[in-house]
Formats: structure tokens, C-alpha cells, sequence
């Protein structure tokens, strides 16, 4: 039995929108994504749930599926840390924007803690298996780091920069010195 998947990303209406184009490429850019797919695919995540929010805006405030379907979906939120505590109800969510998406990303979130240089190199150090949220070693960029692991953000035990076992350069040159010594 084959599963069906939902596609994770759309592709604008309009091609050559400048406005559009320009706005995308200043996200790229700010928050060092490998390409606009990444901006569109956080633009689906973000039109899902403000469907559901305008959706249940719509039924009745005691309608117990708005009341039960809400507080999930609010939970979900503050939980990611998208919204704030404060900023408890639906009509909150329609005001969310992609950067506050963005802005939970562990290449980010990497990058504001300090572990990084650059937005960039906090990318190549998720990729290079440099960077763990709690014991678990995360490879993914795109990865919504939720607020209660933000604490637990760190560099891999395993990784070359933690202390772990020295990279092939290190282990080469190491090899290297042991050799001339010997002579």
C-alpha cells in the first residue's frame, strides 16, 4: 500500500512579481536559506494554520470544537514559541508573519546564541553534524526548535569542536608530527 504525501511547497501565481522576487530574496538572505523553496515552504505551513484559525474563528465561541480545536492549535504555537503567552487567542494567529517562522529555525536560533559566525556558517555547522538540541544531534537546518529545548542547544559531543574526535586534517597532521619525530 502506497502513502500519499501533501506537497510541502507551492509555487508563486506570478512568476514575476518584482515586489514578490525582492521580498523573498531580502528573506533569503536574512536568514541564509539555500533557496526561495524554503521561503515557500514555510508560506504553506504558515497558510495551513492560518486557515484552521480563520475557520474556527468563524463557528460559534462556545462551539466546543472551537474551544476544544483552538487551544490545540494555540498550545501548538506557544509550544514552537511562534507566539507568545500573552498573545493567547485566534485572532493572534492571523497576525503571524513567515519571519517569525524563521525566526524558530535552528540556523538561526544558532546563530543569535553566538555557537556561529555568520547565519551562514550556522548552516554549514547543522550540516557538517556539528550541532545537537538536547543528546540528540540534529542535521537539519529547517529544524523549529521548540522553547523548551532552546535551553538545551549546543555543540555535538562527537563534533571536532566540543572536543570530541579530532577531524581528518587534525588526525593527518597529528600523524604527520608522530612520523617526524620518529626520524
Amino acid at each position: 500500500m502506497t502513502s500519499n504525501y501533501s506537497k510541502t511547497s507551492t509555487t508563486p501565481r506570478r512568476p514575476f512579481e518584482k515586489e514578490r522576487i525582492d521580498a523573498e530574496l531580502k528573506v533569503v538572505g536574512e536568514y541564509g536559506l539555500k533557496n526561495k523553496r524554503e521561503v515557500w515552504r514555510v508560506q504553506v505551513t504558515l497558510a495551513k494554520i492560518r486557515k484552521a484559525a480563520r475557520e474556527l474563528l468563524v463557528l460559534d465561541e462556545k462551539d466546543p470544537k472551537r474551544i476544544f480545536e483552538g487551544a490545540a492549535l494555540l498550545r501548538r504555537l506557544n509550544k514552537l514559541g511562534v507566539m507568545d503567552e500573552s498573545k493567547n487567542k485566534l485572532d493572534y494567529i492571523l497576525n503571524l508573519k513567515v519571519s517569525d517562522f524563521m525566526e524558530r529555525r535552528l540556523q538561526t536560533l544558532v546563530f543569535k546564541q553566538g555557537l556561529a559566525k555568520s547565519i551562514h556558517h550556522a548552516r554549514v555547522l547543522i550540516k557538517g553534524r556539528h550541532i545537537r538540541v538536547g543528546k540528540q544531534l540534529v542535521n537539519v537546518p529547517s529544524f523549529l526548535v521548540r522553547v523548551e529545548s532552546q535551553k538545551h542547544l549546543g555543540l555535538a559531543s562527537t563534533s571536532p569542536l566540543a572536543g570530541g574526535r579530532p577531524g581528518r586534517r587534525a588526525r593527518k597532521m597529528a600523524k604527520n608530527g608522530s612520523a617526524e619525530e620518529e626520524n
